[in-house]
This record gives C-alpha cells, sequence and structure tokens, in this order.
C-alpha cells in the first residue's frame, strides 16, 4: 500500500515536474552552456572561453553592476513606498466604508496597464517638450518653483523618477493580495480583543501584522523579482540606459546583444542575473522565518 501511495503521488507531480524541466532547467542549462562561448548569436558557438564572461562581469564590467545597484535602487522604493502604500489603502478598503468596492477597482486600474501606455502617458505628463510638463505647471501654480525639475532627463532625479512611477503602476497588485491576507483573518480575533480593552494600535500590532506577515513575504518576493527585471517602462520613459543612469540588468543584457552582438556575454549575464535573485529570495525567505519566529 506504501508503494502505490508514493506512485500515486508521483504520478500527481509528474506533470508539473516535467513542464518545470522542459521550460526552466533545460533552458537554464542551455543558457549556462552558452554562456561559456564567444557567440555572435548567428554563427555556431564554437570558441570556448570556459568561465571568462563570467570573469568579465564580476571583475571588469562596471556598468553591469551600475544597472545593478540601479535596479536595487528601484526596488527598494518599491518596497518600501510601494508596499507601504499599498497596505495601508487594503487597511482602509478592508473597513466598512462607503465606495470601497469603487475603490478597489481604481486601485487595481494601473496594474493592468501596458507597461508602454503607462511610460507614455507618464512622460507627456513629466516632459518638457512643447509645455505639456503638468507637474511642473501645477508646482508654479501652488507657488513652488524651486520643485521644478526636468524630471527624464537630470541625472540624479531621472532614476528616481522612474522607481515612483514603477511604483504607481505596481501597487494595485500589492493591495489586491493584502486586502485578500486581511480578509482572512477571523473577525472574532479582533472582537474578542476589543472586548478586552484592547485599543487599534494593539489589535494591529499583536493581531493583524503577526498574522498578515506571511501575505507581507510573498507581495515582497513578487516585489523584488517584478521590480528587478522591469525594463519596458524605462524604455517608454527615456528610451533607455540615458548614459548608465537609468540602465538596469535586463537593458545591459540587451545592449549586449543588440550593440556588440556578445550573445554568448548576454547569457552570462542572464545566469548571473539569474542567481543574483534566487538568493535574493532565499535570503528574503529565512530573513521572514526568522521575524515569524521572533
Amino acid at each position: 500500500m506504501k508503494i502505490k501511495d508514493n506512485l500515486g503521488n508521483y504520478v500527481f507531480v509528474l506533470p508539473a515536474l516535467v513542464i518545470f524541466t522542459i521550460f526552466y532547467i533545460i533552458p537554464f542549462l542551455w543558457v549556462f552552456q552558452l554562456g561559456m562561448f564567444d557567440w555572435d548569436g548567428i554563427s555556431p558557438a564554437k570558441i570556448f572561453v570556459g568561465l571568462e564572461n563570467f570573469k568579465e562581469i564580476f571583475i571588469l564590467d562596471k556598468s553591469w553592476w551600475q544597472a545593478m545597484r540601479n535596479a536595487i535602487y528601484i526596488t527598494l522604493i518599491a518596497l518600501t513606498f510601494q508596499n507601504t502604500l499599498a497596505f495601508l489603502l487594503a487597511l482602509a478598503c478592508n473597513r466598512q466604508m462607503k465606495l470601497k468596492d469603487w475603490y478597489r477597482t481604481i486601485f487595481f486600474i494601473p496594474p493592468i496597464l501596458s507597461e508602454i501606455v503607462v511610460g507614455l502617458a507618464w512622460k507627456f505628463i513629466i516632459n518638457d517638450v512643447e509645455g505639456a510638463n503638468l507637474i511642473n505647471r501645477m508646482l508654479i501654480t501652488f507657488g513652488f518653483p524651486q520643485l521644478v525639475h526636468r524630471w527624464l532627463y537630470e541625472p540624479k532625479i531621472a532614476l528616481t523618477t522612474v522607481a515612483f512611477i514603477h511604483s504607481w503602476k505596481g501597487f494595485g497588485f500589492a493591495f489586491l493580495i493584502f486586502l485578500a491576507g486581511l480578509k482572512i483573518i477571523p473577525k472574532e480575533l479582533y472582537e474578542a480583543a476589543y472586548v478586552d480593552g484592547a485599543n487599534a494600535w494593539s489589535v494591529f500590532r499583536r493581531i493583524t501584522l503577526p498574522l498578515m506577515m506571511p501575505v507581507i513575504g510573498l507581495v515582497a518576493i513578487l516585489t523584488i523579482l517584478g521590480t528587478m527585471q522591469a525594463f519596458v517602462l524605462i524604455i517608454s520613459l527615456v528610451g533607455g540606459e540615458m548614459a548608465g543612469h537609468t540602465s538596469v540588468p535586463v537593458l545591459r543584457i540587451l545592449a549586449a546583444m543588440r550593440g556588440s552582438s556578445r550573445f554568448g556575454y548576454a547569457c552570462a549575464e542572464g545566469i548571473t542575473f539569474g542567481m543574483i535573485l534566487v538568493a535574493l529570495s532565499f535570503l528574503q525567505l529565512k530573513l521572514l522565518k526568522r521575524i515569524r519566529a521572533a
């Protein structure tokens, strides 16, 4: 009976394992193999260079690590500003309030929009071309001319602008996940706490926050994986890397393929980037377990 039960379990797992192997494991190994060649993407990969491409990435390629720092910066803003805003809005919509269903719909509109559409729309709003910069006009109208900037073309501001626009687009998805997590918490726990004389802050700190930690961890991991791979929005906003100031890893991989036709090097960058994302995810899972155990 044990053998039959085990075989039954493996039969149910087998389709998912086959799909994962075909679409993830085999491509990963193939790309890793190509990353060990000097390959132009067209002719057969014959010039074997071993780990030289990876050595160049880790030691010589400063633009790659600048792109990584930019991606981490955008991710930190998404983890703090975007997810905090999403969590607060989810808390508000979880209460008995008027038009809360309407708010849920409005908040989820940005994530379902195309990144190209969002980028072009925001470019029109904050661009300086032909006096179409609505943000600067509003700042001047309300008496804050010192805050006027060329939001997409000043090196020190462009990346922050991109990060906040990315957060604006992504907060609705986190909002829905947080709201679903809040709905699962039994109302009896809140009723018992209020009967015992707990105030709102104590209820939030001792009931809502601990029970929401798995959801917060899930949203954080999805935010890291999604934000670190962002590039379409950047292309639609500033047209690309803007002298490295808005460069991100995916754009560096694309530049290696398009500019110098170093497809082998691009494969090595892709493998390196994937391993960094996996390491960040495992690190965050361990950190979340420690927080929950504390």
